[in-house]
């Protein structure tokens, strides 16, 4: 029997898989417990027409996220700091500086996004890595300046 499963089942498959299982499987335990649907052709056809509009959102976003990265490529922001004498800074850039000095520049970008290769404790200028989305990436140049 084909049943449309509504959430993960281990040894089964994922949510929105059409999984084919024994009948008794299927009425006795996965159906009744609402982790299943059985499979009919109006269910199978609006779980392909979900599936087609959750492709299209997930390329949109995609599409989005390589022009913000193309965009954002090699520009520098700037980020201040207190700053002592010869140019070190009173505590590090974190990634939450350089998301704010994203955001004034017109790029809402989450710090989590950002990747730190080291801390940055001196006056300068600085690459940095943002990795927007799996396998879309961007460096830009942050410039650390003293208030």
């Amino acid at each position: 029997m084909k049943v449309i499963l509504l959430q993960d089942v281990k040894g089964q498959g994922k949510r929105g898989d059409v999984v084919d299982v024994n009948e008794g499987y299927a009425r006795n335990f996965l159906v009744k417990k609402g982790m299943a649907e059985i499979a009919t052709a109006t269910k199978l056809n609006d779980l392909k027409q979900k599936q087609a509009a959750a492709d299209f959102h997930r390329a949109e976003e995609v599409k989005a996220t390589r022009a913000l990265a193309e965009e954002i490529k090699g520009k520098t922001f700037t980020v201040k700091l207190k700053a002592g004498q010869g140019g070190k800074t009173f505590g590090s850039v974190t990634a939450g500086n350089i998301s704010d000095a994203l955001k004034s520049g017109g790029y809402d970008v989450d710090k989590k996004k950002i990747q730190l290769s080291a801390p940055i404790k001196n006056v300068g200028v600085y690459e940095v890595d943002l990795r927007l989305m799996e396998g879309i990436s961007s460096k830009i140049k942050i410039s650390v300046e003293s208030e």
